[in-house]
């Protein structure tokens, strides 16, 4: 059959995303650029693969067992990719990484450095995607790899044919205006008040329990998002429903309304560093966490290029900076 990879990569797409749509902001076509690429299959195969049903689409039988064995042919192309890349004397050849935004902006910049100092015939091209999307991009052969996150809380499913290696754990933290929670205080570590000094009297930082924050708004991202899910099962683990005033998703935009006074929401280091912001931040009494993961397909694990970089991803995100301790005045910052 005269068919090209990106027309059965279409295809398989189709079957997890459900629509022209949702498979175009997979792979970064347009809706119509998808629609050619499938209209391209039918006249390779000679045989209807889709149907309209009102505004959908749905498969035909035809095009649901071209898409079973489209998968297949997808992933013994990628084990061929994989060997051939062994027979090199040199690791080189090009990578396809997604990203989540906070990774883009602090995890990549460090680890394409080290790849350029210690593998220049590897190339990466990334792509910043949603991170609830980047385990379903790398199973489906969008990207070859990519960094997401996992909640111990709400764990992202597992599906045997990923590998998920965690690179590191942020803590998180509570992110409230300043001035908001006078007298709450504890003396394990200094105070993280932005633009303003402590004004409790009291050498340590403020300490809060999550049910501190009932009668509070906060700021959150949809329930349906694994973080959303997360922060409202350790609320609801302290007792209490959150009371969410704003749904957003982006941190950038969530540490802005934090500073505007309008409500409170959960934050780790790596969340503060994308936004210099005047707030306070307050030590959780819960521990609440989120776990930095690389994923990759499990037959990739001795791809020469896939082990490079994911060596490089574990050396550089363990060598981030510890957490600075700051009396006064802090520089503060998505998900």
């Amino acid at each position: 059959m005269d068919w090209t990879s990106a027309q059965l990569r279409s295809l398989v797409e189709l079957t997890r995303r459900g629509t022209i749509t949702a498979v175009a902001d997979a792979l970064g076509y347009t809706p119509g650029g998808v629609s050619q690429q499938i209209t391209a299959l039918e006249k390779a195969t000679g045989m209807r693969l889709l149907r309209r049903v009102g505004r959908r689409v749905e498969l035909t039988d035809a095009g649901a067992t071209l898409a079973l064995h489209a998968e297949r042919i997808l992933t013994t192309e990628a084990e061929a990719v994989e060997a051939l890349e062994r027979t090199r004397n040199e690791i080189s050849g090009t990578l396809r990484v997604g990203l989540f935004a906070t990774a883009a902006a602090e995890l990549l910049p460090p680890a394409l450095r080290q790849v350029r100092e210690r593998h220049p015939g590897v190339t990466v091209r990334s792509r910043d995607m949603d991170v609830d999307e980047v385990y379903d991009a790398v199973a489906g052969g969008t990207v070859d790899l990519a960094l997401g996150l996992d909640y111990p809380d709400v764990p992202i499913p597992r599906d045997p044919s990923l590998r998920v290696m965690e690179l590191s754990r942020e803590r998180f933290s509570l992110a409230v205006p300043t001035g908001a929670m006078p007298g709450r205080a504890d003396t394990s570590r200094p105070s993280r008040t932005s633009g303003a000094s402590d004004t409790s009297g009291r050498a340590g930082p403020r300490k809060v329990s999550l049910a501190d924050t009932r009668e509070l708004g906060w700021i959150l991202p949809s329930v349906r998002s694994y973080y959303g899910r997360a922060v409202l099962t350790a609320c609801r683990r302290a007792g209490f429903e959150p009371q969410v005033a704003h749904e957003v998703t982006d941190t950038a935009a969530t540490l802005a309304l934090v500073e505007a006074g309008v409500g409170v929401s959960v934050v780790t280091d790596l969340m503060l560093r994308l936004r210099p912001s005047r707030l306070d931040v307050l030590e959780l009494s819960e521990t609440m966490e989120r776990h930095i993961v690389v994923v990759f397909r499990s037959f990739a694990e001795h791809r020469p290029t896939v082990a490079a970089l994911v060596d490089v991803l574990r050396t550089s995100t363990g060598r981030r900076p510890p957490r600075r301790e700051h009396h006064g005045t802090d520089k503060l910052a998505t998900r």
